[in-house]
Order: C-alpha cells, then sequence, then structure tokens
C-alpha cells in the first residue's frame, strides 16, 4: 500500500507538471503575439500625428504586457515547485530501483521549464527594447514637429533632418521585419520542440534496450549539433549583413 501510494504521489506531481506546462506554452504564444501587434501597431500610427488615441492603445496594451508578465512569472514558479517536489521524492526511500527513470522524466520537466525561463525573458526583453526604440523614436517626430511649426526659415536643414528621419523610419521597418520573421521562426520551433522531445524519449527508451541503435543515435546527434551550428553560423552571418544594410 505504501508503494502504491508513493506511485500515485509521483503520477499526482508529473500531471501538476504537465498541465503547468501546457498553460505556460500557451500564455508564452500569447505573450509572444502582444509583442508582435505592439509592433505593429506602433508602425500604423507613425503617420499619425494626434497623440490621444496611440497613448490609449500603447497604455493597454502595456497593461497587459505587465499582467501577462506577473501570470507567467507565477506558473514558472509553480512548476519550479512542482521540479523541486519530484527531486525530493527520487531521493526518497524506496525509489532506488526506479530511480534511473524517475531522474530521466524529472530531468525532461527541468529541460522544458529551463526552455520556457529562456524563451519568456527572451520576449519580454525584445518587448522592451521595441517599446523603448518606439519612445526614443517618437520624441524625434515631436522635436521635428516642434521645430517645422517653429521656423520657417531654415528649409534645408529642416529637408535634411526629415531626411534622416525617413533614413531611420526605413532601418527601423527592416528590423522589425527581421524580428517578426523570428519570431514565426521561434514559434514555428516550439511547437515542434514538444513532438521531437516526445520522440527522443522513446528513441531514448529504445537505445538503452539495443546498444546498436544507441551508437546509431550517438552519431545521428552528433551530425546534427553540426548542422545547428552550421545553421547557426548561417543566420548570425545573415542578421549582421541585414544591420549593416539597415544602417548603412
Amino acid at each position: 500500500m505504501a508503494g502504491m501510494g508513493s506511485s500515485n504521489y509521483w503520477e499526482d506531481l508529473r500531471k501538476q507538471a504537465r498541465q503547468l506546462e501546457n498553460e505556460l506554452d500557451l500564455k508564452l504564444v500569447s505573450f509572444s503575439k502582444l509583442c508582435t501587434s505592439y509592433n505593429s501597431s506602433r508602425d500604423g500610427r507613425r503617420g499619425d500625428t494626434s497623440d490621444t488615441t496611440p497613448l490609449l492603445n500603447n497604455s493597454t496594451q502595456d497593461r497587459m504586457f505587465d499582467t501577462m508578465s506577473v501570470e507567467i512569472e507565477q506558473l514558472l514558479a509553480k512548476l519550479t515547485a512542482v521540479n523541486d517536489k519530484m527531486a525530493e521524492y527520487t531521493n526518497g526511500p524506496g525509489t532506488a530501483s526506479l530511480n534511473a527513470a524517475l531522474m530521466h522524466t524529472l530531468q525532461r520537466h527541468r529541460d522544458i521549464l529551463q526552455d520556457y525561463t529562456h524563451e519568456f525573458h527572451k520576449t519580454k526583453g525584445n518587448f522592451l527594447a521595441i517599446r523603448e526604440r518606439e519612445d526614443l523614436l517618437g520624441s524625434v517626430r515631436k522635436d521635428i514637429e516642434t521645430y517645422k511649426s517653429g521656423s520657417g526659415v531654415n528649409n534645408r536643414r529642416t529637408e535634411l533632418f526629415l531626411k534622416e528621419h525617413e533614413h531611420l523610419r526605413n532601418s527601423d521597418r527592416l528590423m522589425d521585419d527581421t524580428i517578426s520573421i523570428a519570431m514565426a521562426t521561434k514559434e514555428n520551433m516550439t511547437s515542434q520542440r514538444g513532438m521531437l522531445k516526445s520522440i527522443q524519449s522513446r528513441v531514448n527508451t529504445l537505445a538503452n534496450r539495443f546498444p546498436a541503435i544507441n551508437s546509431l543515435i550517438q552519431r545521428i546527434n552528433l551530425r546534427k549539433r553540426r548542422d545547428s551550428l552550421i545553421l547557426g553560423a548561417v543566420i548570425g552571418v545573415c542578421t549582421i549583413l541585414l544591420m549593416l544594410y539597415a544602417f548603412h
């Protein structure tokens, strides 16, 4: 009976972890879309000289950002607590015979938690960077409007200033497109990550039973890491070229 109760406790912890992971996955997708929509709405209003409507819309999006940040942080804290309970269970008495399988499951949940935490902080940082950049550009636009309305003498200087501002807007649009493509790619990779981890877990189980398969999987993993390094290098070079094009 004690072993059955202990097993039920472990299964309850796993159910809690999976439920929290599903909730976090949905929250992070919505959080990423909020960042994209914030950027798109700002870009759509750049030609508008009225301050009232943008301020209301941006204030609403800022409140949504703060609310979702708190909710995601709470979910991450709950998932961390569940993982800690699972770790305590694996170190408890009566689990020695199942320790390898339990540790494998625990490590998988820890990896998911780490991925979600990294994704949250990255998306949050991108949002804050976009908001800061847009606030700075808004200040520049106000300075331009003030300069244009306050003085009609230095038309040449005003023209040069406007040309420089247009160049900044074009560079900003290019960076926005790059960020949107990167975020869309990230969402696609996030959706595929769950399937790949499930498949990898099954393959690892087979590999532990059949040493020949294990050797084959190791070779596949080496090639996959090599391909990942090559892909990362290509993406890095492309990003650098885009940035050089944007700012020159």
